[in-house]
């Protein structure tokens, strides 16, 4: 009866530190996976701010497409051509008189 007592004194510790021991896996393993969300967290707000950013880039760019194409549309006026005409290869409407400034 005395080495039952004794067996069962040796189990009961040995069931103890089994469970501490399985207490600290589940611990350490929560700390790991505590670790890891805040870091996917960090992740995703970054994330976040570069989408931003790159929304914001495509807004501008979308906006210069449309200037680009008004002046394209513009470039293919009769009006463009008179000011290119005019201002870079000099030339003027027959009987137009220029005045130059004397600077």
């Amino acid at each position: 009866m005395v080495r039952r007592k004794i067996v069962f004194r040796q189990k009961k510790k040995q069931n103890r530190l089994s469970m501490i021991m399985v207490m600290a896996a589940i611990l350490l393993l929560l700390v790991a996976v505590s670790f890891k969300s805040v870091e996917l967290h960090q992740k995703r707000a970054a994330y976040a701010a570069r989408i931003e950013q790159l929304n914001a880039q495509i807004e501008n760019e979308t906006q210069r497409s449309a200037q680009i194409e008004e002046y394209e549309k513009y470039t293919k006026t009769k009006k463009f051509v008179e000011e290119v005409a005019k201002d870079k290869l000099g030339l003027v409407y027959e009987g137009e008189i220029i005045f130059k400034s004397e600077d």
